[in-house]
């Protein structure tokens, strides 16, 4: 169980961490806007380490978002950027020959990565593509959701051309509220066709290990808002991970958070990167974090101590639950314990 064995005055969840790799979306920023002490806590964080960041959102390019984050007060590079369009032109060197046309679903961010790959880009099926790639761009509809179906009529085992998703993140966090993601369009194209795409970006591995090729990681620490692909990509690859409560997931999706998408840190938001992790002490179902107790009895889940903190009650009903190894609906868990103080977009 990751979370237990932590003095309450001991490690930070920087301590010992070589580079600090983050999502974006509900971690640094929601739509133009940097997120509540993200800026701060992250330029923080760079002290003594490499800062970089992993993203599946394919709508822009390496270079705009390392400018997007300047803007923001975090000075970054291109080459500090990693994309899902980066992972699916490694995914499709290997399916497709050099300099094959392939036709592209999605925005500048996977333009220009199968640009720089060396492909030569279509928007028709009637070009007879070698491959499709489709990436999340606010301006994909029907018309490129359509060709995409038509050059991939043919199921692959019958001899039809590769597929490669960069991400399926249902939702993206937007200032106005949770949007749908590049997920909820491969769906549509799926439901169309009946057929699976390769995916490229989280939670697969591939673009995590490129990320600690990249920088050179041997110790490091992802953070990121998402479960399904956030954390399981991390966990998948080996890495720390810490799950912040500033975007999509929340915390009865935290209590609910089957074995391998449970996180190693979970924070309210980034300014906890730099506090003591407190200690999590868990036996025969009952967890404790400084003041927050929750206990695990047959099918109820109780509330024994609130304690000072709300993301401490968090993190102990989550040890509770998860040290039992039983999924969320075979418990009565009180409204209380998902209570949701921190912020979101």
């Amino acid at each position: 169980m990751r979370l237990f064995g932590r003095r309450s005055d001991g490690p930070t969840p920087l301590d010992g961490v070589d580079v600090v790799l983050a999502d974006l979306d509900g971690v640094v920023y929601a739509g133009a806007g940097a997120l509540p002490h993200a800026v701060e806590s992250l330029n923080r964080a760079r002290d003594g380490r490499a800062l970089a960041y992993i993203t599946n959102n394919a709508s822009r390019t390496d270079a705009s978002v390392a400018g997007h984050l300047s803007e923001l007060g975090l000075p970054t590079a291109a080459q500090e950027v990693v994309t899902s369009p980066q992972a699916a032109m490694r995914l499709l060197a290997k399916l497709i020959a050099p300099g094959s046309t392939v036709l592209v679903v999605g925005g500048d961010g996977l333009v220009d990565e199968v640009a720089k790959a060396g492909f030569v880009m279509t928007r028709s099926a009637e070009d007879a593509p070698a491959a499709v790639v489709q990436g999340f761009a606010p301006e994909v509809g029907w018309t490129q959701l359509a060709e995409a179906a038509f050059a991939l009529k043919v199921p692959e085992e019958e001899g039809g051309i590769p597929w490669i998703a960069t991400n399926t993140d249902w939702t993206i966090p937007q200032s106005r509220g949770v949007a749908p993601g590049n997920g909820t369009l491969v769906s549509a194209v799926h439901t169309a066709i009946g057929r699976l795409a390769t995916v490229a970006g989280k939670p697969e591995v591939p673009i995590f290990e490129e990320a600690v090729a990249r920088f050179g990681a041997r110790h490091p620490l992802f953070l990121g808002d998402r479960l399904d692909t956030d954390i399981l990509g991390a966990n998948r690859a080996g890495i720390a991970s810490a799950l912040v409560l500033t975007g999509i997931d929340r915390p009865k999706h935290v209590l609910a958070a089957p074995a391998g998408s449970q996180p190693t840190f979970i924070l309210g938001d980034l300014r906890e990167l730099h506090e003591p992790y407190p200690e999590v002490s868990v036996s025969d179902g009952v967890a404790t974090v400084r003041g927050a107790t929750v206990a695990v009895e047959g099918a109820d889940v109780r509330i024994v101590s609130e304690g000072d903190r709300p993301v401490d009650l968090l993190r102990a009903g989550a040890a509770a639950i998860w040290s039992t190894g039983r999924a969320i609906f075979g418990f009565r868990v009180p409204e209380r314990l998902y209570a949701d103080p921190f912020h979101r977009p």
